[in-house]
């Protein structure tokens, strides 16, 4: 037997990839599974491919097997985190899938979400120069948003590196349907969705917007501005995002790749592709994985990073078991795919 981890918040589209990767974990036993309003339904009315798990029954979040688990997933619609987390003991690592504990301005949390702002996490991007060790000496780890951590992985290094000016960002990314959860909504019925692309939250009016612009400030050092524009797509899971900055003097494709090399060549999880590759979201399906291409317009005098990654994956459920596996001391690449599934 190995450490329990429960899951809360067990009945949508997150807690059941959380589960699916947890079944398959050799140092993770599968414990506690929440899902307030389905208390008491078999897991497998709600999630019939985890037949390895259909046994387990749906429980309440103030279930004691949740607070003794070793780590405690939190998969929950946004604000509701803080109060299951504070019933929880301080020797338990909780990891929040949901917004509430990413941002430190209490102000963009007002804003993007509303509340009362609940307070401030160690954010879990592990591949962010520095964050693998905060994550390894954390207790509650916030985890990052799914555009957020695409859009970040693709951007910071250039930041960083200053070979793209923090200024006059633009993103443009696409999310499967199953970004936006499992409650039923007549704008996500198969019928609305198939053989559509529509936009939404237009304008600066993403939450995930706040969370990006903390996490570039930081990398570049200095204030950034985006405009960002999300896009729905027929699919069900997966992000493509891409992101171009105005290029630094001087600054060709060659440069842009080195910067991504230097930053991610010895990440498991992170992809730059070679230079006849572009990321694709089916190449990331089922996987913890992101993949990256990035080129210089030289004529726009732009750099274009491209990012996939399953929303579901890299996006929420693998990253956030890649940070309990950190913060419990595992290798940090345990029970997480690299490889993706096709066709």
């Amino acid at each position: 037997m190995g450490m329990t981890a429960a899951v809360v918040g067990a009945s949508g589209y997150a807690g059941g990839e959380l589960l699916r990767l947890l079944a398959a974990h050799p140092d993770l036993d599968v414990g506690a599974v929440a899902a307030a309003s389905n208390a008491g339904r078999p897991l497998s009315q709600l999630h019939p491919q985890l037949r390895s798990l259909s046994d387990l029954l749906l429980c309440g979040s103030d279930d004691p097997a949740v607070a003794a688990a070793d780590v405690v997933f939190l998969a929950l619609p946004h604000g509701e985190s803080s109060r299951v987390a504070a019933a929880l003991p301080d020797s338990a690592l909780v990891v929040d899938l949901g917004a509430d504990f990413r941002l430190t301005d209490a102000q963009d949390w007002t804003r993007f979400y509303g509340g009362a702002h609940a307070g401030t996490w160690t954010y879990g991007l592990p591949e962010l120069p520095g964050r693998r060790a905060e994550v390894a000496a954390a207790r509650r780890i916030a985890n990052p948003g799914c555009y957020a951590t695409a859009i970040t992985l693709a951007l910071a290094p250039l930041l960083t590196a200053a070979v793209v000016e923090p200024i006059d960002l633009v993103v443009t990314a696409a999310s499967g349907t199953s970004g936006a959860g499992r409650t039923a909504k007549p704008n996500l019925l198969g019928t609305e969705v198939m053989g559509d692309l529509s936009p939404y939250k237009v304008g600066g009016n993403h939450q995930h917007l706040a969370e990006l612009r903390q996490s570039l400030t930081a990398a570049a050092k200095a204030d950034v501005t985006m405009s960002f524009t999300p896009v729905l797509a027929p699919m069900p899971r997966g992000i493509l995002a891409v992101c171009s900055g105005l290029l630094a003097p001087g600054i060709d494709t060659a440069g842009l790749r080195s910067v991504l090399r230097e930053a991610y060549d010895d990440e498991a999880f992170v992809h730059v592709l070679a230079a006849d590759e572009w990321p694709h979201t089916a190449a990331t399906l089922g996987s913890n994985s992101c993949h990256l291409q990035v080129v210089a317009d030289v004529d726009a005098g732009r750099a274009v990073v491209i990012a996939a990654i399953d929303n579901l994956g890299k996006g929420a459920a693998g990253q956030a078991i890649q940070n309990a596996n950190i913060a419990l001391g595992l290798p940090e690449t345990t029970g997480l795919p690299i490889d993706g599934v096709a066709p």
